[in-house]
């Protein structure tokens, strides 16, 4: 998750071309020329790189952050580093619903069909944080952002012919329980308890909404991108932040590959059909089994439809 900042000198290296993801032969650049994307999250770490991947295939990349600078910034990079032109911004601050709802009416001012929509931005938090809205951060974020985004959108995918959503869900997903009786940490807050049940979410809401989607072109999938290094979860202090700066700068995958599964999904033509599945390493893989348990996807879907509806 991007952290409030100043001004904002570049942090990411200028991509040669042999850094980049590149599909074969002289139809690279026509990949997805002119394809309408929304990536959430895309200042930073996989968000950025997978910007420039579809960037650089010739889409019209919308990037959302919450940091004006900082998105100002990165859409200078990805037109300098691809030489595409047609990339934009918008500033929201996905942990308020109110800010989603707002991105998501100007998003749709634009007529134009959106083909792919990347969720990605998420947070870990060590402490419990009440966003203003009353909703504990981690699952204001990394759920309901992705949740009510999607649905807001929805149409304007459909509109695609063949449109994608891609929600970026992690590993631990497989370490989460979704605890109904206190789905925000009300009576018991843990961080890692949190964030791992937050990504099962992910997962169950990718599956429940593949269901929904059944009959129409639009597809939907989860992900697995890896652990990354990146500056996820640097927002907290102490033994936590630093445990955190520690692992990444000794096990994490760079961020040039972490976002190669987030592109295999948005690009290859044979994923065109495929919904409802959650893959890694740029292949489908199992899930875990509470992540396919349809009762609960069901009872997640109407918490997540109470929960925004709760909040004007």
């Amino acid at each position: 998750m991007e952290k409030h900042e100043g001004q904002h000198a570049t942090p990411f290296p200028q991509l040669e071309s042999h850094d980049l993801i590149r599909t074969k032969g002289k139809d690279r650049w026509k990949q997805l020329k002119n394809a309408r994307v929304i990536i959430t999250g895309g200042t930073d770490g996989i968000g950025f790189v997978t910007a420039e991947e579809l960037a650089v295939r010739g889409a019209n990349v919308t990037l959302v952050g919450r940091n004006e600078q900082k998105c100002i910034d990165t859409v200078a990079i990805i037109k300098n580093t691809t030489g595409n032109p047609n990339i934009s911004h918008e500033l929201a601050d996905l942990s308020l619903l109110r800010d989603v709802r707002e991105l998501a009416e100007r998003l749709l001012a634009d007529p134009t069909p959106i083909d792919i929509l990347v969720n990605n931005a998420g947070g870990y938090y060590q402490k419990r944080q009440q966003t203003d809205e009353g909703l504990e951060q981690t699952f204001a974020l990394n759920h309901m952002a992705y949740f009510v985004l999607t649905n807001l959108l929805l149409e304007r995918v459909h509109e695609a012919g063949q449109g994608r959503i891609i929600n970026v869900a992690s590993g631990v997903h497989k370490m989460g329980k979704l605890n109904f009786s206190d789905p925000q940490g009300r009576v018991s807050y843990k961080g890692w308890p949190a964030y791992c049940q937050s990504k099962l979410m992910n997962v169950m809401f990718t599956n429940a909404l593949a269901r929904r989607l059944e009959g129409t072109a639009t597809t939907a999938n989860s992900l697995h991108p890896g652990f990354v290094a990146s500056k996820f979860g640097h927002n907290n202090t102490g033994f936590v932040g630093l445990m955190m700066r520690m692992s990444q700068a000794v096990m994490a995958i760079s961020p040039q590959a972490g976002p190669k599964t987030s592109v295999h999904l948005a690009t290859d033509p044979e994923l065109a059909a495929t919904s409802g599945l959650y893959f890694e390493k740029s292949r489908e893989t199992a899930s875990s089994q509470d992540s396919l348990n349809v009762e609960a996807q069901e009872r997640l879907w109407k918490l997540s439809e109470e929960v925004a509806a709760s909040i004007a």
